[in-house]
């Protein structure tokens, strides 16, 4: 889910890797990227850790273990276990704003994601509800991963697209070239983040464990270069119950007949 650039993948492994050594948990990191599906990774028995996004998680009828909820680094997320969604145009596309974007081609990432869809619609519903009617020509996707939004931004399948505000850091941080080639032009309100989990019957001790090794992550003076690379400052406790939110954006949209972000 964070590995949108094989920088941020590799600097993932060297934090798992120090997790299983710290922690005396055995941990074997796999690969499991696009077009596998990390519903699939979810249900994975042996699950140690792995990024689960809020919104799939509180639909879940068997919900993974909870371990940790990262907290990145930078202004927007004040110090706290959030993000947002930015919304990206091509930086040489005359859009200014979001409205200016409508009429247009919207892309979105797969309808289990808050980032990439629930955000997103929550975001347009007012639009919506202003309008009376759909706001843009054709919805295109599923796209599933921010990095492929930003493909199908710069190949012109798409005008706009919602990026996970922390991938976008992550993405930026290891490939500053994206700058010159996308711009910002609204960014939703601020949810709980997606955070890591464990497989629904994992041992007590276990997730116990990996959990209190995580919390001194802010701290370790072995994970200082790693704060830098994957733009993180701290993984705290995760409160669940701030994930209502998420349910609460989807009733609401769908209370308005707006099921789809278009």
């Amino acid at each position: 889910m964070y590995s949108p650039v094989p920088a941020a993948a590799a600097a993932w492994k060297e934090l798992f890797a120090w997790l299983a050594r710290e922690s005396g948990v055995d941990l074997d990191v796999i690969d499991h990227a696009f077009p596998l599906a990390l519903s699939d990774l979810w249900a994975q028995r042996d699950l140690g850790v792995a990024f689960m996004c809020g919104f799939p998680f509180m639909l879940a009828s068997n919900r993974p273990r909870q371990v940790a909820a990262p907290v990145p680094r930078g202004p927007l997320y004040g110090g706290k276990p959030v993000y947002a969604t930015r919304l990206v145009v091509g930086a040489n596309s005359h859009f200014q704003s979001i409205e200016d974007t409508f009429g247009g081609r919207l892309g979105y990432t797969v309808p289990d994601s808050h980032s990439g869809y629930n955000a997103l619609r929550h975001h347009l519903l007012p639009y919506f509800q202003k309008h009376g009617s759909k706001l843009y020509r054709q919805s295109v996707g599923p796209l599933t991963t921010p990095r492929r939004v930003i493909e199908a931004l710069l190949a012109g399948d798409i005008d706009v697209g919602p990026l996970d505000s922390y991938a976008l850091d992550l993405m930026l941080r290891h490939d500053p070239t994206l700058t010159s080639q996308i711009r910002v032009v609204a960014t939703t309100d601020l949810a709980p983040i997606p955070f890591l989990v464990a497989a629904a019957d994992c041992p007590d001790e276990i997730v116990t464990r990996l959990r209190a090794t995580l919390l001194t992550f802010a701290t370790a003076p072995a994970c200082a270069p790693l704060r830098d690379q994957l733009c993180l400052d701290a993984f705290v406790s995760i409160d669940v119950a701030g994930y209502d939110l998420m349910l609460r954006w989807d009733a609401e949209a769908r209370g308005a007949g707006y099921a789809q972000p278009c």
